[in-house]
């Protein structure tokens, strides 16, 4: 079991979480890549100006010419740090400018198509019908089109919207026939809403031609809504075999909904989120993903269901709220290390991801409110058979692409996508009052020495 954590100091599973200084400083890192170059090109330049001073008085020409190397060492110390960041090539010739693997800015050129939102990362990771992934996909890309601060491309909003309506009326079979019969029912109610509906294609498409982007906004988030309802419907469950070894585990082969009920034990309130009254407890709703973490997933809905979580102590550092590390009422799988990598149909068992190669993962922990698990005291190949944490993504504390410098090393399994606004209010000694599994129970398939 996981050791329990001091008042100052993460436990021995969560340490690549504090040991990495860059990760938890709320500014600018001391040791970050650009403020050690920073100073070191400082040294160079203090150096090389006491070497320009003379004790003889300083002449017109003298002045000139030392003006003039300031200005060079100046230009120069731009240069270095733009190539040095910019560029993956190591800097030849100035080794002393070099900087250490755990200092490193982190940096992939697919960092971009990383998804910055718990929903969004939910969305792509349901394994549904090719077609309705390509209308997705055609959306998606009006979302980013959207945040162009002046001329929006309207035009290629309404090429996309076109090309997912020709697809969603020529491919309606295909889509219908992916649905099981006994949901069929259901899909072609949302498939309707999707093409004719108040938030479906054909309004997206007017309120684009009318030049209304708040309009497109909000129909494009309902629109997206109602695809990722139509993908759960396809969705077949697991779409890949778990090796033979880990059928011993709990597994999830769906998605769940796990509702926390966070208690203040201070005499404090949360704040509420319009005019309200405030109160000592407050909700947060986690979906968590067997479609990429069956076996994390899993273990972790068996433990709500056992009622695990329920009077835990919360602990809270500067980007991670901790549950404790003993469960006491019942014992947690250490299962191993799960992360599928994007654009794989299955994921990586006991191995973590090569960011800097440009391995990415499907269920990112560089969102606010991913939830993980910590890894396991014994091997960092297993995780813990119990704590989890909310991740507090802050970009300030990330590398160059905005990823977090612990992206790829742990498990996560789902995001919170009710009560964000909860989580910076949770201080240590906070407490779950109780986490009940809502949705999905069905899903959790347990091994035979459990049911």
């Amino acid at each position: 079991m996981a050791s329990p954590l001091s008042s100052s100091i993460f436990s021995p599973n969560f340490t690549h979480l504090y040991q990495n200084k860059a990760f938890f400083h709320s500014h600018l890192p001391l040791r970050s890549p650009i403020y050690a170059t920073l100073n070191r090109i400082a040294s160079k330049k203090n150096a090389s100006m006491e070497l320009t001073k003379r004790p003889t008085a300083p002449s017109i020409l003298s002045t000139h010419l030392e003006s003039t190397v300031k200005q060079f060492q100046s230009l120069m110390a731009v240069i270095v740090i733009f190539t040095e960041v910019a560029s993956p090539i190591p800097l030849y010739g100035l080794q002393d400018l070099s900087i250490s693997p755990a200092e490193a800015v982190l940096y992939s050129p697919e960092t971009k198509t990383l998804p910055r939102t718990g929903e969004l990362a939910l969305r792509r990771a349901i394994p549904a019908n090719t077609n309705m992934k390509t209308i997705q996909d055609s959306l998606e890309d009006i979302s980013y089109l959207l945040r162009i601060p002046q001329r929006k491309p309207f035009g290629t909003m309404e090429g996309n919207v076109k090309k997912a309506l020709k697809i969603a009326t020529d491919e309606k079979a295909s889509i219908l026939a992916s649905i099981p019969a006994e949901l069929k029912e259901e899909g072609s109610v949302l498939y309707t809403s999707l093409v004719d509906g108040k938030g479906g294609l054909q309004k997206l498409l007017q309120y684009i031609k009318d030049k209304d982007p708040d309009k497109v906004s909000v129909c494009l988030a309902s629109t997206l809504d109602t695809i990722a309802q139509l993908e759960l419907l396809q969705a077949p469950g697991l779409s890949f075999l778990l090796p033979q070894q880990y059928l011993k585990y709990p597994r999830l082969t769906g998605r769940g909904i796990v509702e926390f009920t966070v208690e203040k034990v201070d005499g404090s309130a949360f704040s509420p989120e319009s005019a309200g009254e405030a109160k000592s407890t407050a909700k947060i709703q986690v979906v968590i993903d067997g479609f990429s973490a069956p076996l994390t997933a899993g273990n972790f809905a068996k433990l709500v269901v056992d009622g695990a979580y329920d009077g835990m102590k919360l602990t809270c550092a500067n980007q991670a709220i901790l549950s404790d590390s003993e469960v006491g009422k019942t014992t947690g799988y250490s299962v191993p290390l799960e992360i599928k990598p994007a654009g794989q149909f299955e994921p990586l068992y006991r191995t973590t991801l090569s960011i800097q190669d440009g391995e990415l993962p499907v269920l990112p922990l560089s969102v606010y409110g991913a939830v993980a698990m910590a890894h396991s005291d014994v091997s960092d190949e297993n995780s813990s058979p119990s704590q989890f944490f909310f991740y507090l993504y802050d970009k300030r504390n990330s590398g160059l692409g905005g990823l977090s410098f612990d992206e790829g090393q742990f498990s996560v399994f789902g995001y919170t996508t009710v009560g964000r606004d909860i989580l910076p209010q949770i201080k240590t000694g906070d407490i779950i009052r109780s986490a009940k599994m809502v949705e999905g129970q069905d899903r959790l398939v347990l091994p035979p020495q459990d049911n």
